[in-house]
Order: structure tokens, then C-alpha cells, then sequence
């Protein structure tokens, strides 16, 4: 009767131990089985938890040696390069400026110029943005103008920047390849975005204190809810694809799926908190200058006024400035915003 009971002790004692071990196993990798979201039919959408700013933190942007593809013909007095550098292994391409001028001690301070929407099968790293670069070329500024994957001749594919972090990461790594640069100050760099650019610089800053500063025209820095209750996209037009405009190929699938997969802002506001940068401005990683024309079509102004107004509120240094009647591009009053834009990367850039 002792040895059946012994047995029985043992049998139950291995039963409890197995359903400890398995519920260990289950609580270390909560997510192995979780499903992908697909952000369109070709290209699948990572695990929602990878858009986390947490989950960006956690993650380390090498960048690389950066590679003189060509030399160009050179601008009024800088010199212009078509490179490459590395991003999680792909190749990307980017422009680089150099001024003719002798460096100071410790390197010319570098600005990472984050070009907004233009189909990714038109886009040519060269081409656009060709008076928004000089401005800054001219005036003492290394400027690096990374692709993003999937545009031009970049390796990968070409996710989009709201349902995916790739294009953050290609511009994370571009900003670790710039520091590596012999005539390039590693501690003065800086970042510019214009539409999606915009986005993914707020995104940046938010991850990497290497940014010092930053501006932003037109940028999509609404929060996720914001984006997902009070932005649609409006019909595609040649005027979108010239402006830079943020209509991305394949739709905003992401909005939707990601709803469908952890509900509405309303109902889990922790996830989607967690996806938005502006959820962290106290962190942010520098003075930010924001620029908008009033009559902006593509990207609403009170996008631009809602993050000053958290920015102030999170007591972080911030200027805004609003263009009435102008378009996407800032176009009617562009010289005046470029002027205020190179003067705010003097003061919070160069002079640091």
C-alpha cells in the first residue's frame, strides 16, 4: 500500500512539474505563433510589436563605410557624390554633398535629408529636392539623402513608412554611415523631413539621441489614432506624385489591419500608443522647427499645430511656423522657409 502511494506521489508530482515547464515555456515567447499582418499582397507586414518605439530602441543601427558610387557634377560650391551604405544587410543609395571648404577641427555638422512619398519605381536618388538640398550644401552642411529600400536601384522592399519601421531603419543606419565619414562632426548631426519624411524623422528622434535637431515641412506627425480616425488618403493625381504628396502604393492597408488585429484607438489605446512617437516627445532628442502651409491638400497644417502645442506641453524646445495659402510643398514662400531652416540648424546644430 506505501509503494502505490509512493507511485501515486510520483506520478502526480512529474504531471505538475510538466504543466510548470509548459506554462514557463508559453509565458518566454508569447508571440511565436502570433499571425503576420499583411500590409499588401506582396509585401508582409512585420509583428505589430515591431512598430513599438520600444521595440526600435532595442534595436542597433550599424550603419556602414559609406561607398562613392559616382561623382556628380558638383553644385555652386560643394561637391556631389552618388553613394551607398548598408541597411540589415541591403544595399542603399543616397546623395552626398561635401562643401569645398577646409572642415572645421572636428568635421562639417551633417544633415539627413528624409525625402516624402514619390512612388518607389519613379523615384531616382539624384532627381527632386534638388533647391531643398542646395540650401543646406551651400551653407557649410555635409547633407546625406538616403533612398529608403525598394526606391530607384535601393535593395529590398519597399514597405511604406507607417505600417513598417524599414524606412526608419534605413534612415537610422544612414545617420550611423554619416558619423563614420573622416570630414564629418559625429556629434553634430541633424535630420530634415518633408510629408512621410517628416514622420519618419519625429520617429527617429524619439530612438536615437545622435539627432541633435530637426526640421519638418508638411510632415505626417499626427499620433497612430490620429492618423487612423482623421486621415484618408485623396485620390492619386499627378499633383500627388509631383509634390511628394504621402499616396502610398497599395493603399493604407495598414490602418485597417492593424485595427482588425488589436482593435480600434478607442479600445486599445495602449497599443497604439505605443506605436507613436509622439507618445514619447519627452524623450525627443533635440529642438524641433516645424513648417505648413495652410492650404496643404495632402497633409492637414493641424497635424503641424497639434505636435507644437505637445511639444510644449512635454517642455521641449520647438518652433512653428504656418505659410497662409501655401501648398504641400511650401512653394509661394520657399526661399523664406529655407532661410529659417538653415538658420535653426546654425543655432542648434552648427554652433553646439
Amino acid at each position: 500500500m506505501k509503494k502505490i502511494l509512493i507511485a501515486v506521489i510520483l506520478i502526480v508530482t512529474a504531471g505538475l512539474l510538466q504543466a510548470k515547464i509548459t506554462t514557463k515555456s508559453q509565458i518566454l515567447s508569447p508571440a511565436t505563433d502570433m499571425p503576420q499582418i499583411q500590409l499588401d499582397d506582396q509585401s508582409p507586414l512585420e509583428e505589430a510589436h515591431v512598430l513599438s518605439i520600444a521595440s526600435l530602441r532595442q534595436q542597433s543601427f550599424p550603419g556602414s563605410e559609406i561607398t562613392i558610387e559616382e561623382t556628380l557634377p558638383p553644385g555652386s560650391n560643394y561637391k556631389r557624390y552618388l553613394t551607398s551604405y548598408l541597411s540589415e544587410g541591403l544595399k542603399i543609395f543616397a546623395l552626398l554633398t561635401i562643401p569645398n571648404a577646409e572642415p572645421p577641427a572636428a568635421g562639417f555638422p551633417a544633415i539627413i535629408f528624409n525625402h516624402g512619398y514619390i512612388p518607389p519605381a519613379q523615384y531616382r536618388t539624384t532627381e527632386r529636392y534638388v533647391a531643398y538640398t542646395d540650401a543646406f550644401s551651400r551653407n557649410g552642411y555635409i547633407v546625406f539623402k538616403p533612398d529608403y529600400r525598394g526606391h530607384g536601384s535601393s535593395e529590398g522592399n519597399p514597405a511604406g513608412a507607417y505600417g513598417s519601421n524599414a524606412y526608419t531603419i534605413d534612415v537610422l543606419n544612414a545617420a550611423s554611415s554619416i558619423q563614420k565619414h573622416p570630414q564629418v562632426d559625429a556629434g553634430k548631426i541633424g535630420m530634415w523631413g518633408h510629408s512621410m519624411g517628416g514622420h519618419i524623422t519625429l520617429r527617429s528622434m524619439v530612438v536615437s539621441k545622435d539627432i541633435k535637431a530637426g526640421v519638418i515641412w508638411a510632415g505626417v506627425v499626427a499620433s497612430y489614432p490620429d492618423l487612423v480616425n482623421n486621415w484618408r488618403r485623396r485620390n492619386p493625381s499627378a499633383t500627388a506624385v509631383v509634390s511628394g504628396a504621402p499616396v502610398p502604393a497599395g493603399g493604407r492597408r495598414w490602418r485597417d489591419q492593424l485595427a482588425a488585429r488589436y482593435g480600434a484607438p478607442e479600445q486599445n489605446p495602449d497599443f497604439w500608443n505605443s506605436i507613436s512617437a509622439n507618445h514619447y516627445l519627452s524623450d525627443i532628442s533635440g529642438p524641433i522647427q516645424l513648417h505648413h502651409g495652410t492650404a496643404d491638400a495632402s497633409v492637414p497644417v493641424r497635424f503641424s499645430l497639434t505636435l507644437n502645442k505637445q511639444m510644449e506641453n512635454a517642455g521641449r524646445t520647438v518652433e512653428l511656423f504656418t505659410y497662409p495659402g501655401d501648398d504641400h510643398n511650401i512653394a509661394a514662400n520657399l526661399s523664406t522657409a529655407l532661410n529659417r531652416s538653415v538658420a535653426f540648424f546654425d543655432k542648434y546644430l552648427k554652433a553646439i
